[in-house]
């Protein structure tokens, strides 16, 4: 009877690698171990220098908690950003799908989650204070709430919303609008919906 093939360790060791990524299961994380292991060893070197300067390479800015080679970054450091239109979202990625939309000329805030108390994270584990002291210290108009249409991105909205109106009533806060599909996420969102929603937010 044939024994159970053994797997060489260095493939064993990445692909257990790969399945404790997000959303990569044990056939995805075979596939790819198996596809790099068919590549030239130089792409392969670079992939893995790549990997190891990702974190040795960025910043958190400490502005706006975006990622970023500088701090402050790039947006922040813009002088021709409107410094008083803030676009808050959930996790840099989102940055990034606004900004392909090339409507929005404001700045943004990273709150780096939402409140979800199913999973233990209520409005101090997410950077909801930090974004009440830049309207406390920017002067800051317009609050653009840009989270992903889901029952746990309302109720953050309703909470900023009512935490900032009720010291700073005057700041106009708005959310995304038209062309956001409900329970869509913001990342997936294609550059001509983004600025719809964008163009047609309406005030919270």
């Amino acid at each position: 009877m044939l024994g159970v093939m053994r797997v060489a360790r260095a493939v064993n060791n990445l692909i257990e690698a790969f399945e404790r990524l997000p959303g990569v299961g044990p056939k995805t994380a075979a596939r790819l171990t198996y596809y790099l292991l068919a590549v030239p060893q130089d792409y392969l070197d670079k992939f893995a220098a790549a990997v190891g300067e990702l974190k040795k390479n960025t910043r958190q800015c400490a502005v706006c908690f975006n990622v970023a080679e500088t701090d402050p970054c790039d947006i922040c450091g813009d002088r021709n950003r409107d410094r008083k239109t803030v676009c808050v979202v959930e996790q840099p990625l989102d940055v990034l799908a606004v900004e392909r939309g090339n409507g929005y000329t404001g700045v943004y805030h990273v709150l780096g989650g939402v409140i979800d108390p199913l999973h233990n994270i209520g409005p101090e584990e997410i950077r909801i204070g930090q974004l009440v002291s830049r309207v406390e210290t920017d002067g800051i108009g317009e609050i653009i709430l840009a989270l992903n249409p889901n029952m746990e991105g309302e109720a953050t909205c309703m909470y900023i919303n009512k935490l900032v109106k009720h010291d700073h009533p005057e700041v106009k806060v708005t959310r995304l609008a038209h062309g956001l599909p409900v329970g869509a996420d913001i990342e997936y969102a294609d550059d001509v919906t983004l600025t719809k929603a964008m163009e047609g937010r309406r005030e919270y």
